[in-house]
């Protein structure tokens, strides 16, 4: 599902870019590979996933359903949220000023995606939800990022793609629906 949905997003992305005749090519890779010459990355907008972190407060939801007169029993989904960031490597300084810029506009206009309002996502998901915000990193932070990705500074925009949701499968039991408790009392004598 994580790849599923970064993979909607750069196609957005990119469709956007092409849209407004930028000469932007979004790619989904690791930015600290940027400098590598065999990359691949010279002259692109890279999406690259930061980190995530799980949605506690929808960690308590039920992880079973009855159909049918049967209870199925799955694993819990988990919810998480991504952090994600655009970076314009590209060889013009101007073009990843613009290239950044058009990706603002275009996330600050689309902010929900659901397969409704995405039809030609280019996924095999049936059905998926989430929003993305643009999130602001302190000086501090923004330079830290740069120095764990072990690159050079280059224009980039941060986002926060809340919440998805990850689902294994997988049925773990099935079993009658519990209809009817019986109660037995047994009397202590003292």
């Amino acid at each position: 599902m994580i790849y599923d949905v970064l993979n909607i997003l750069k196609k957005e992305a990119s469709d956007y870019l092409d849209s407004i005749e930028s000469e932007g090519e979004v790619v989904l890779d690791n930015v600290a590979k940027a400098d590598d010459p065999g990359a691949g990355l010279s002259d692109k907008v890279v999406l690259t996933l930061l980190s995530m972190e799980e949605e506690a407060t929808l960690k308590n939801k039920p992880n079973h359903k009855v159909v049918n007169g049967t209870t199925i029993h799955k694993s819990a989904p988990a919810y998480v949220n991504l952090y994600v960031m655009f970076a314009a490597n590209r060889n013009n300084y101007d073009k990843s000023l613009q290239d950044i810029s058009s990706i603002v506009e275009f996330f600050q206009d689309k902010t929900f995606f659901t397969q409704s309002n995405t039809p030609n996502h280019g996924t095999e998901l049936i059905e998926f939800k989430f929003m993305i915000d643009l999130s602001s990193l302190r000086f501090e932070q923004l330079s830290y990022v740069w120095g764990v990705l072990g690159g050079k500074v280059m224009p980039s925009a941060f986002y926060k793609v809340s919440v998805i949701k990850v689902e294994r499968e997988k049925v773990k039991q099935k079993g009658p629906a519990i209809t009817t408790i019986e109660e037995t009392l047994n009397h202590i004598k003292s």
